[in-house]
């Protein structure tokens, strides 16, 4: 089993290949002991995930998605092909990875890290429960376990790394739309499925965090159908880093602290004056 290379390694997902079967989540929690949530009824699709959180790495979404062709109330009198003749869109949502990454910048403790293959980990017994990654992620990918009282998120398998092994939902997943690898490798491929899948008539089709207009880039990043919006992702305008990681940020924070100053200051200096009078 050989090791792999200190070089930057992550997850390419082709959404256009995605059956939905759910086998990343399952593997995700067997190898690293994930107890799930309580079972509610959330009536949202095939989904009874939700969301990702402390007990949710992997979270497969299934996005109704009604074509131009349907009468607008909800129903889709034929099911127009979109990936793969489904009328439905599929993903494997999953932490980021981001390069730019603002759970590593307000962590407090610096137990957000990143490490020799260019991942994103939260250290458990560095973390003191604070929740300010929590805050940050423009994802919602971190959760609080309340039994720990620290966050969690995906490590990327960070474990089976260090021992040579892929991560367990990429190994799991039966048609490869999770692709695990070296990130110019997955780049790479990416850009050719991309042009394969324009070519053959599906103009939606796009790469998102593939380069580095999304928070610096994402080591996991995505293939998409449609647009981010729909799969519930920040597109470009949008991804920008919460203001406390960004230089306007720190100077709108200053002005601010320096207005909130100035105000304290003469109304000190006017109650002084009427006391006077």
């Amino acid at each position: 089993m050989a090791a792999f290379e200190e070089r930057p390694v992550g997850f390419f997902t082709d959404t256009s290949i995605c059956i939905g079967c759910k086998a990343c989540e399952v593997a995700c929690k067997e190898w690293n002991q994930l107890e799930g949530n309580e079972p509610k009824l959330l009536l949202d699709s095939f989904d009874n995930t939700g969301q990702l959180d402390a007990e949710n790495w992997r979270h497969v979404q299934f996005i109704e998605h009604l074509p131009e062709s349907s009468n607008g109330n909800g129903f889709v009198p034929t099911p127009t092909p979109i990936a793969g003749g489904q009328a439905w869109l599929m993903m494997s949502d999953v932490c980021k990875h981001c390069q730019n990454a603002s759970c590593l910048e307000v962590c407090p403790t610096n137990a957000i890290v990143r490490t020799e293959f260019d991942t994103v980990l939260i250290q458990q017994d560095v973390c003191n429960g604070c929740r300010d990654c929590i805050s940050a992620c423009p994802y919602g990918v971190i959760g609080f376990n309340e039994k720990t009282g620290t966050a969690h998120k995906c490590t990327l398998c960070y474990d089976r790394l260090q021992n040579g092994m892929q991560p367990a939902c990429a190994k799991a997943c039966p048609t490869e739309s999770i692709k695990f690898g070296y990130l110019d490798d997955l780049q790479k491929a990416a850009d050719q499925r991309l042009a394969a899948l324009q070519t053959a008539g599906y103009k939606k089709a796009e790469l998102y965090g593939r380069d580095a207009k999304v928070y610096g880039g994402l080591n996991a990043f995505f293939l998409l159908m449609d647009k981010p919006e729909v799969y519930k992702l920040p597109n470009e305008q949008n991804a920008v880093l919460p203001s406390r990681n960004n230089l306007p940020g720190y100077a709108g924070a200053v002005v601010t602290a320096i207005a909130g100053l100035v105000a304290g200051v003469l109304a000190f200096r006017s109650n002084r004056m009427n006391e006077r009078s």
